[in-house]
């Protein structure tokens, strides 16, 4: 595995002694020859990697995906994690950034409505190399480095397959009726309307959630939001898992297959088999980091990165993301 990342969104976790950010890596093919995209600030004079802060009750994923379209009009969807920069304001408060690589498709190049205004002077398309010359601020060459890694490696173009545990539920003891029915409560609601956005961050267009009242409830905002239909599987089932029924390697074998975005809505015992699973799936080596991106809060997603022209050569990253709500 190249890397692992924790993105963490819950308030409760940041520090109100630092100012979040979050950006991205911009890269299309021109000719066949990568190249990735810098703006020019017209109030600072510099050039950098399009970015920006966090606005209230955002996730970072949604975030990068938000700047990036509001400086640059290019909508993205985010890939691979490739670092976090970390630097002082003059208000002495540290500024953390975290950035993702994205590639602007030729769809989303044409529907760009960018024009130079007051705030982004220009936008300009570059090798690494020029990129490396260009970039005004040491920490953003950390970053490109990071990225121009994942090139050499062959693993930029990347697909996510996302684990997500179902948001708060009715417990047990307040449930009459059965464990698969136990609804979400008010706040596991709110949870999964929170989720929307940063899922859509990352592409997810394939929907996959386990039978029971509280995993469909979960991704039922996603699915309204992306017009898709939610695929209900007692495979992937906290019952099914119970009782020895469930089918974890085929469900997830289709997704990695498939090689497109997907968001598999499980239960917090049934996760640490479907990380399992993913790492057989791709031949990646079985290690803490499977328990660790499986030990999931309610409503907190672990995407794991997937190479998308060789899904068999492992996972290329996994990053948790822990709602705010």
């Amino acid at each position: 595995m190249s890397s692992q990342s924790t993105a963490q969104a819950a308030g409760s976790k940041w520090t109100d002694k630092a100012v979040y950010a979050a950006g991205a890596v911009v890269w299309r093919l021109i000719d066949g020859k990568l190249r990735i995209l810098l703006i020019h600030r017209t109030k600072y004079r510099d050039i950098t990697l399009p970015k920006g802060k966090v606005d209230p009750g955002e996730m970072l994923a949604e975030t990068a995906v938000r700047e990036v379209h509001e400086e640059t009009g290019i909508r993205v969807s985010l890939g691979v994690p490739v670092g976090v920069s970390r630097y002082h304001l003059p208000s002495k408060k540290q500024k953390v950034v975290h950035y993702w690589a994205a590639e602007a498709t030729a769809e989303a190049i044409r529907a760009s409505t960018f024009v130079p205004n007051r705030e982004i002077a220009a936008l300009e398309w570059v090798s690494i190399k020029k990129a490396r010359a260009r970039l005004s601020y040491p920490v953003d060459l950390e970053i490109l480095d990071f990225f121009a890694n994942l090139v050499d490696d062959g693993v930029l173009r990347t697909f996510p397959v996302i684990a997500l545990r179902h948001a708060k539920a009715l417990s047990r003891s307040d449930w009459d009726g059965a464990d698969a029915a136990r609804p979400l409560t008010e706040r596991g609601q709110h949870q999964a309307s929170s989720i929307v956005g940063p899922l859509r961050a990352f592409g997810v267009r394939r929907i996959v959630t386990s039978d029971a009242v509280r995993c469909v409830q979960t991704v039922t905002p996603l699915a309204a939001a992306l017009d898709r239909k939610k695929v209900k599987t007692e495979a992937i089932s906290q019952d099914a898992w119970e009782e020895g029924r469930d089918d974890l390697r085929s469900v997830v074998g289709r997704r990695v297959r498939s090689g497109k975005p997907a968001v598999l809505c499980s239960h917090g015992p049934v996760l640490p088999g479907i990380l399992t699973e993913l790492a057989l799936a791709t031949g990646t080596i079985r290690g803490s980091y499977v328990s660790s991106a499986a030990a999931l809060e309610p409503a907190a997603f672990s995407v794991v990165h997937l190479s998308a022209t060789n899904p068999g050569s492992g996972i290329i990253a996994i990053e948790t993301h822990i709602p705010k709500v």
